[in-house]
C-alpha cells in the first residue's frame, strides 16, 4: 500500500502510464489475498443467516474472480492509476454490500469495514478513505433496502472463527507492503542525498560538499591541534583543450584528472571539484613539507599521463597549497591562501607547485 499515491487524498499528481501500471501491480497480490480472506469472513456471516446458494455463488465469483479482472482492467486504461483508484472504491462498495447481506453481523462486519478502511487509508489518506466509506455506506444501504433491513447483529462461533484469518493475516500483509515501500523510499533518499554531494562529471565531492569537508577539518584541527593542509589544483590552458578537441574531450580530461587525484590520495584525504577545471584537496594530519611532496607527486603523474587516448591529450597542472596557520580565522581564509598560491604558481609559468608563502615555493 503506497501512502504517497494521492498525497492524503488530494487530486493525484500527473503520473505516467508506467507509474500507474506499477501501482496496479502493487495492488494485485494484496487484493487477491484480501478478497480470499474476506470470502471466509463473509462466509461465516452468510452461514449464520442461512443464505441461499445464489448468494454463495456471487460471493465466490467476486472474491475469487474479480481480483484477476481488476488488474488487467486498470492496466489497459489510458490512466491506469485513476482506474486502479476506481477499483479500490469498488472494493469498498462491495464490502458494504456484503455487510448488509449478512445482516450487519457485528464481528465479521467490523472486521470487513476496518480491513477495507486500513488499506484505503494507506493508499490515499483521509480524503480517499472518506470517498470509499461513502461508497461502502451507499451500497450497504441499497442492499439493506432490498433485504428489508433484516438484521442479525449477534455473532456466534462460526462467524467469529471465520473472521480471524482476515483479522490476523491482512494487517500483516498491509504492514509488510508498507515496510517494503518505506525501505525503497529510504534507499532512494539515501541515493539522492549521496548524488546531491557529488559532481556529476567527475564523481568527486562538489564544491559545497568539499568546502564542508574543509570546514570540518578546520574545526577538528582547531579543537585538537593537529596539522592539516589544503591544496588547490588548476589544469593549465584547459580552454585550449576544449577549443582544439571539443568539450567531450575536455570532459574526458577532467575525469582523468579526477581519477589521478583519487589514486594519489591517502584514504582520509578528500579531493573535490571546486569548479570548472579547478580541484581542491583536504590533507588531514600533514604539514607543509608533506603537502609539497603530495602536490609534486600529483603534478608529475598528470604531466606524464595521456588523458584521452583518442586524441593523445596531455595536460599539465598548477598547484597551490597552504598548511593551516594560527592566523587563519576560518576555513574560507584557509582555502583563499591555497588559492592565492595556485595563482602565484600560474603567474610563475604554470606546471609547478607553490606554497601559500611564495618564499617557500616548491618548483
Amino acid at each position: 500500500m503506497d501512502g504517497s499515491e494521492t498525497l492524503d487524498g488530494e487530486r493525484p499528481l500527473d503520473r505516467s502510464i508506467e507509474e500507474g501500471q506499477r501501482f496496479a501491480r502493487r495492488m494485485y497480490l494484496p487484493r487477491v489475498l484480501g478478497f480470499a480472506l474476506g470470502a471466509v469472513c463473509t462466509g461465516g456471516g452468510l452461514w449464520e443467516v442461512g443464505a441461499p446458494l445464489w448468494a454463495w455463488l456471487i460471493l465466490a465469483a467476486q472474491c475469487f474472480v474479480w481480483p484477476h479482472f481488476a488488474y488487467p482492467i486498470a492496466r489497459s486504461r489510458p490512466d491506469p492509476y485513476r482506474a486502479e483508484l476506481h477499483n479500490l472504491i469498488f472494493d469498498s462498495a462491495a464490502g458494504g454490500a456484503w455487510v448488509a447481506a449478512i445482516g450487519f453481523n457485528i464481528v465479521p462486519s467490523a472486521v470487513l469495514v476496518s480491513m477495507l478502511a486500513m488499506d484505503k487509508a494507506a493508499v490515499g489518506g483521509v480524503r480517499f478513505l472518506a470517498r470509499c466509506l461513502a461508497a461502502q455506506a451507499a451500497c450497504a444501504l441499497f442492499v439493506a433496502l432490498l433485504t428489508g433491513f433484516e438484521l442479525n447483529l449477534s455473532s456466534h462461533r462460526v462467524a467469529e472463527l471465520c473472521s480471524l484469518p482476515l483479522l490476523l493475516a491482512y494487517p500483516v500483509t498491509v504492514g509488510y507492503t508498507a515496510y517494503r515501500l518505506a525501505r525503497r523510499v529510504r534507499q532512494a533518499n539515501d541515493l539522492l542525498s549521496t548524488l546531491s554531494t557529488l559532481d556529476g562529471l567527475t564523481r568527486l565531492p562538489n564544491r559545497i560538499s568539499w568546502e564542508q569537508a574543509v570546514a570540518n577539518e578546520f574545526q577538528r584541527c582547531r579543537r585538537i591541534g593537529h596539522s592539516a593542509a589544503v591544496m588547490m589544483l588548476d589544469i593549465d590552458h584547459f580552454k585550449a583543450v576544449n577549443d582544439a578537441h571539443g568539450h567531450q574531450t575536455g570532459d574526458a580530461a577532467l575525469r582523468a584528472v579526477a581519477a589521478i587525484l583519487r589514486d594519489s590520495m591517502r584514504l582520509h584525504d578528500v579531493p573535490g571539484r571546486y569548479g570548472g577545471e579547478e580541484f581542491g584537496v583536504v590533507l588531514p594530519g600533514i604539514d607543509e613539507a608533506g603537502a609539497a611532496a603530495i602536490a609534486e607527486r600529483i603534478r608529475r603523474r598528470i604531466e606524464q599521463s595521456v588523458l584521452d587516448d583518442a586524441h593523445g591529450v596531455r595536460v599539465t597542472v598548477s598547484i597551490g597549497y597552504a598548511a593551516l596557520e594560527p592566523q587563519d580565522n576560518d576555513h574560507g581564509a584557509w582555502i583563499a591562501h591555497a588559492d592565492r598560491a595556485l595563482y602565484a604558481a600560474k603567474a610563475a609559468g604554470r606546471n609547478r607547485c607553490m606554497a601559500a608563502d611564495a618564499r617557500k615555493a616548491a618548483a
